[in-house]
């Protein structure tokens, strides 16, 4: 039942999926972004990401979340990461890894881990649109029982208008007891001269389309 948990909420993760990719924050900038999701049968989750530039080449990554089912049940997660390229700057193709090491609770147990992930990116053009395609793939190790999570996210986004952007989303999330797949649609508003945007989407797991999720976020750039 806690592996069960633990691989639902980081598919709730929306806001560290929603960014994560081979990019690097330039040095001395900061990027949060903030959110909350619920769905019909009140389970919500509330989610806390923020990337640091500490050098050129390196980001600091923080992806802290509460999650809490209608049944009573709750829980959470924390990671923190360190992000390196693997591919030169002025590659088309962005590739880079991150490392981090965290725990997962729930009220009865918590449980240290590893986490490592491959990511890859790279801007695209469709019809005068300017928009941007990435794939991550992350294990979490669990460190006292040795047993895993396996997680791949693809995410295409668009920018329709300066202040309007779509984004879809597919995630996926794998143990040896169980395994999801959910679908995400958004959309992202940022107001002209603003250093932030709202973000406002869906959530559904295939197969389970009557607990679909509404999802709202803020992000920042500092």
């Amino acid at each position: 039942m806690l592996y069960r948990f633990i691989v639902a909420f980081i598919l709730i993760a929306l806001a560290h999926s929603a960014q994560a990719g081979p990019w690097l924050r330039e040095k001395g900038t900061t990027f949060t972004a903030v959110s909350i999701t619920g769905t019909y049968f009140l389970d919500t989750t509330s989610q806390t990401y923020v990337e640091y530039g500490l050098t050129s080449e390196t980001t600091l990554i923080a992806d802290i979340g509460m999650s809490r089912l209608y049944l009573g049940a709750v829980g959470g997660a924390a990671t923190f990461s360190v992000r390196r390229a693997l591919s030169a700057p002025d590659a088309v193709s962005k590739w880079a890894y991150d490392v981090g090491v965290g725990a997962s609770w729930t009220d009865v147990m918590t449980k240290p881990h590893l986490r490592t992930a491959l990511s890859w990116g790279k801007g695209i053009e469709m019809r005068e649109k300017t928009g941007w395609v990435t794939v991550e793939a992350a294990t979490i190790w669990d460190i006292n029982e040795a047993q895993h999570i396996a997680k791949v996210d693809a995410t295409i986004g668009m920018n329709f208008t300066p202040v309007t952007a779509g984004m879809f989303q597919f995630f996926t999330a794998f143990s040896n007891e169980y395994s999801i797949a959910k679908l995400a649609p958004s959309v992202i508003i940022t107001p002209k001269n603003a250093k932030f945007s709202i973000h406002i989407g869906t959530e559904t797991a295939i197969g389970d389309f009557e607990n679909s999720a509404v999802k709202f976020g803020l992000w920042r750039k500092f």
